[in-house]
Formats: structure tokens, C-alpha cells, sequence
């Protein structure tokens, strides 16, 4: 493994940082973008029991809030309430922006990765048959070790930005759409909750 990284040359160190930053990235977002940990199971259910027994307390906002992301969201309108239905929905969508964002954090590092390991490794071969020609011009084309050195270099970076870039691309999409389906379904949550809170308002007037 070093003596491929060795004949690929200095342009081997960016593509091996970008390999550990996308793996990194990836296990990060895999771990954290979960259903369960998003979208948590009865947590809307356990909003309504608090919100129809009037049990709902500050204390229960801020754990729901703290809970995940689903939580900060529906936490916006809980803490809204009590004012119109326009109002309570303009307070969870300017939350949802937030939490949204949070969750695509590090996607567009991943995405530069996916872009630019190619580009390093055509970098590498354009370097490496630089190399080749800079030897033929030298010693002429009877020295095949001075020819091989070249062309090696120039396959290895090749190979190296292609195998990180493949990889990084397929878990960026994958990634990407498994945050749309995660904010459609809070969004879902969400309008449930608006309209559970505007109907109940209702019957109370």
C-alpha cells in the first residue's frame, strides 16, 4: 500500500485526505440522519396527550425541543400556540430552515470531495505523462524504467481520484435523498400538529 502511494506521487497526500475526510463524513451523516433519531416514534402522540389532558409544561417544550430534530420543529409551534394558525406555521417553517440546514451540514464538503478527487487524480496523470515526455527527451525511449516511473504515477493518482470520487459521489446522493424524505415527513408531523392546535382552538371557542 505505501509503494503505491509512493509512485503516485505528492498529489497522493490530497486524494488520501480527501478518502478520511469523506469517510468520515459519511459515517457522521449515516449515524445521525436516522429515522429513529430524526423522526423519534409517538412523539406526536405524546404531544397530543399532553396537549389534551393540558398537562403540556415549559419543562416538556424544552425537552421536546432538545430531543431531535422533529422536536425543534414541533417545539416552535407549541410555543406559538396560542396565536393564529398563519402565525404558528410561519414560526415552524423559519425553525424547519434551521434545522434543515443543520442536518445537510458537511453534504457540500462532500460533494467538493466527490468533484475534485477526479480532477487530482487527471492532475497526477497529466503530471506523470509530463514525466514520460521529460524522459524521452533526456534518454530517449531505451530506458524503460525511466518510462515506467512516469506512467505509474500517472495511473496510480487516476485510479486513486476515481476510487474516492465514486464512493463519495453515491453516498452523497444517497445522503441527500434520505434528508428530503426526513423533511417531507416532518413536514407531515408538522401540519398534523398545526392542525390538531387550530381545530382544538376552535372547539375551545
Amino acid at each position: 500500500m505505501f509503494e503505491l502511494v509512493q509512485a503516485g506521487g505528492w498529489l497522493m497526500i490530497p486524494i488520501l485526505l480527501c478518502s478520511v475526510l469523506a469517510a468520515a463524513i459519511i459515517i457522521e451523516r449515516t449515524w445521525t440522519l436516522r429515522q429513529k433519531k430524526v423522526i423519534p416514534e409517538k412523539l406526536l402522540t405524546g404531544i397530543w396527550n399532553l396537549l389534551s389532558s393540558d398537562a403540556l409544561t415549559e419543562q416538556h417544550i424544552a425537552e421536546i425541543e432538545s430531543g431531535s430534530p422533529l422536536g425543534k420543529v414541533l417545539a416552535a409551534g407549541l410555543i406559538n400556540r396560542h396565536l393564529s394558525r398563519d402565525l404558528i406555521r410561519e414560526s415552524i417553517e423559519e425553525t424547519g430552515r434551521h434545522v434543515v440546514h443543520e442536518m445537510e451540514r458537511f453534504m457540500n464538503t462532500l460533494g467538493t470531495i466527490s468533484t475534485i478527487t477526479p480532477l487530482l487524480g487527471l492532475l497526477g496523470t497529466v503530471i506523470g505523462m509530463i514525466r514520460v515526455f521529460t524522459a524521452i527527451t533526456v534518454v530517449g525511449v531505451g530506458d524503460p524504467g525511466q518510462l515506467a516511473g512516469g506512467i505509474s504515477e500517472a495511473l496510480i493518482t487516476t485510479a486513486a481520484g476515481l476510487t474516492i470520487a465514486i464512493p463519495s459521489l453515491i453516498f452523497h446522493r444517497h445522503l441527500k435523498r434520505r434528508i428530503d424524505d426526513l423533511v417531507v415527513a416532518m413536514e407531515q408531523e408538522a401540519m398534523k400538529l398545526v392542525e390538531f392546535l387550530h381545530g382544538d382552538r376552535k372547539k375551545l371557542g
